[in-house]
C-alpha cells in the first residue's frame, strides 16, 4: 500500500438492508464519516485503494461506530462484500492540529525513553483509544510483554517527531524494571492528575 493514504476507519459490518455499513473509526476527526465527498476504499488483499464517494454518515450512539452510505453500495450483499475493508483519505488532507496534538500515524515507530535515565523503554507500535489514549510500546526484548503508557502530558512530556522519540516520566509501577527513584511526594504529584 502506498504512503499517500491514511486509514481513518475499518468496515466491520453491514447496517440494515440498503447497503449502509458500520465503520470502526481510527481517527479523532468525525467529519471523515459525516461529510459527503471522495474517500478511498482498500479491500482485503488489494494493494491500492479505489476511489469511492461517501454520500452520508451518522454516529451510532452507544456503539462507538459510524454508519455510512457509500455510492454504488445498495444492498446488504454489497455491504457484506466490503467487510474488513479500510476507509482512507489522502495523506495531504490531514487537518491542521493545535499545539500538543498529533496524528496517530506520526507516533507509530517512535522510540520511548525514560526522561530521567535516558534508558530505552521500547518503540510505539499502536495507540489504543480509551478515556486517555494509551501508547502500546514494544519492549526491546521481543519476549517481553508490551507496555501500555497513558498518553497524557504528565507522563509523556516530550514528543519529538523530528528526532523520532518520546520521553516519559512514568509513575512507580507502570514499568516494572525501571528503578524506583521517586520519593512519596513525587509519586503523589505524578499520579494525582491521572
Amino acid at each position: 500500500m502506498t504512503d499517500r493514504f491514511i486509514e481513518v476507519g475499518k468496515i466491520v459490518a453491514p447496517q440494515g438492508l440498503k447497503g449502509e455499513v458500520r465503520i470502526y473509526p481510527n481517527t479523532d476527526f468525525p467529519e471523515r464519516f459525516l461529510e459527503p465527498g471522495k474517500r478511498w476504499l482498500l479491500r482485503p488483499g488489494n494493494k491500492e485503494p479505489q476511489s469511492i464517494k461517501l454520500l452520508r454518515g451518522r454516529y451510532l450512539d452507544g456503539k462507538g461506530l459510524y454508519v455510512v452510505k457509500l455510492e454504488g453500495v445498495n444492498t446488504i450483499t454489497d455491504a457484506e462484500g466490503l467487510r474488513d475493508s479500510k476507509l482512507m483519505v489522502l495523506a495531504g488532507d490531514r487537518p491542521t492540529l493545535e499545539d500538543g496534538e498529533f496524528h496517530i500515524p506520526d507516533l507509530i515507530g517512535l522510540e520511548v525513553f525514560d526522561q530521567t535515565t535516558q534508558k530505552l523503554i521500547g518503540t510505539v507500535i499502536s495507540l489504543i483509544p480509551a478515556g486517555n489514549h494509551l501508547l502500546e510500546v514494544q519492549r526491546p526484548d521481543p519476549k517481553a510483554n508490551t507496555v501500555l503508557i497513558p498518553f497524557v502530558m504528565e507522563i509523556v512530556p516530550i514528543v519529538d517527531l523530528h528526532r523520532r522519540r518520546l520521553e516519559i516520566t512514568p509513575p512507580v509501577g507502570l514499568i516494572d524494571d525501571l528503578p524506583i527513584a521517586l520519593v512519596e511526594s513525587d509519586v503523589e504529584k505524578a499520579t494525582e492528575n491521572l
